[in-house]
């Protein structure tokens, strides 16, 4: 990294950071209660607020939202005249999925390898960190050139909408000129990334219903209908034969014409068993930037530990649809729902009750704040260009500030590259690149106060 003021104080905050981090990530801030108390998630949203208390930030607040979760915002004012910018990160986690599966415990931070591993460690708790890092860089030299308006999201995990539906009931709170989300993430470590596109999503959760109770499936086996053979065919129903997701009347043909990912270095980043093919057609690009993706997340039947020999009266699954952007996400989860009548075997008893849905996004990466964060990570990754790629994950606030605030120019950068392996056991985060992240988005912060002067 070339050294400057900026940098150098960057990595003398690293030990400051490491530390804090690891007090974040122990908060189990999973929001649903029926995983982790909900003391979890306040307790989360408390530190959050503190720690922008103790860096000056005015109208410091918790913002219940509709859904029942609390955001946290802050105001930072700048020079007079001086644009603002909204930095957003959230503190909610995805379930840790087995504490058994971790290598060490997923909300004890753990540095091994040269990555720091943890719940939430890049998605995203470390995001809101390179936002104090950077914000503290800019103090101890000389300042921070733009009023600055933080806000921390305690429910973006789960899909419900909390901050969305809060933002459209008071416009004004949000307001900026440019908004940087830290939820995204290099293409690889070492490559500085924005991120121009987002597939929404729409979350969906499936019962079919054959028999008034359970039966001896020697006795009636065979005859009765099995409500979980019936989902199982149901769910199948989703896919092709090579594994592309096929929904009645949802087209899945696009092209991603940017940033290749080649299929070797896929199947590295996902761990994909040797001799496994991977699915779908298209190059990797398409397939996961700029086509749907169903995924079923979830399934209720017996364990095999302590199952018995009886036909299922009832199955419930809950299905995720990604949704690229150019479709409506509310368009998309009404042809789930009529594919999923549709195709409903045996005449079972179906019912579906929607649990979360997010708008597909898509960035004008021509807008001067792109200039401003292209310039900026050049300093911070030094013979590096800025790359553009897509992010097959949803961030559904991003298109709700895209539709209140249409001048704002929105970009996306984050700790969230592959070897983070964000939401799966193991989670990581690279130091180094949360280090030059910072650098980053300071410079970024320099740059984009000057442009505005000009």
């Amino acid at each position: 990294m070339t050294a400057n003021p900026i940098a150098e104080t960057v990595t003398s905050l690293m030990p400051r950071a490491q530390a804090e981090l690891t007090e974040l990530v122990a908060f189990r801030s999973v929001a649903d209660p029926a995983v982790f108390p909900r003391s979890e998630c306040e307790g989360a949203a408390e530190w959050v607020a503190g720690a922008l208390r103790a860096e000056g930030f005015q109208d410091v607040a918790l913002l219940d939202t509709p859904d029942g979760s609390r955001s946290v915002y802050g105001l930072l004012p700048g020079p007079e005249g001086a644009p603002t910018v909204l930095l957003y990160a959230h503190y909610d986690v995805q379930p840790p999925l087995g504490e058994d599966a971790w290598l060490s415990p997923p909300f004890e931070l753990t540095e091994r390898n040269g990555r720091w591993y943890g719940r939430g460690s890049a998605d995203c708790k470390g995001g809101f960190i390179m936002h104090l890092l950077a914000l503290r860089a800019l103090k101890a030299n000389g300042g921070v050139p733009v009023s600055v308006k933080v806000v921390v999201e305690g429910s973006e995990e789960q899909g419900t909408g909390g901050l969305e539906r809060y933002a459209e009931a008071h416009p004004e709170l949000l307001t900026a000129d440019a908004v940087v989300i830290g939820d995204s993430g290099n293409f690889r470590v070492g490559l500085p990334t924005v991120t121009a596109t987002l597939r929404g999503m729409t979350m969906l959760r499936v019962r079919l219903d054959t028999l008034e109770g359970n039966l001896h499936s020697g006795q009636f086996g065979g005859a009765a209908p099995d409500a979980l053979a019936a989902l199982i065919r149901l769910l199948d129903s989703l896919r092709a034969d090579d594994g592309s997701t096929v929904i009645d009347g949802l087209a899945s043909d696009a092209v991603w014409d940017g940033l290749q990912y080649p299929q070797d270095e896929f199947r590295r980043d996902a761990k994909v068993i040797d001799g496994v093919e991977l699915i779908g057609g298209g190059t990797v690009a398409d397939r996961i930037w700029a086509r749907p993706a169903v995924t079923v997340i979830g399934i209720d039947c017996p364990a095999v530990v302590g199952s018995t020999p009886s036909v299922q009266a009832s199955a419930r699954a809950q299905v995720s649809l990604r949704v690229p952007p150019g479709t409506d996400a509310a368009d998309a989860t009404e042809l789930l729902t009529a594919h999923l009548q549709a195709h409903t075997p045996w005449g079972a008893r179906l019912s579906v009750e929607q649990v979360g849905q997010g708008q597909p996004f898509r960035a004008d990466t021509s807008s001067p704040a792109y200039t401003a964060m292209a310039d900026a990570m050049r300093v911070a990754y030094p013979g590096e260009e800025m790359q553009s790629a897509g992010l097959g994950g949803s961030i559904p606030l991003c298109n709700t500030l895209a539709t209140l605030y249409p001048d704002a120019e929105i970009l996306l950068i984050g700790l969230s590259e592959p070897e983070a392996q964000i939401h799966a056991v193991n989670e990581s985060v690279s130091p180094e690149e949360l280090e030059r992240l910072s650098v980053t988005e300071a410079h970024f912060l320099v740059n984009y106060a000057r442009s505005k002067k000009a």
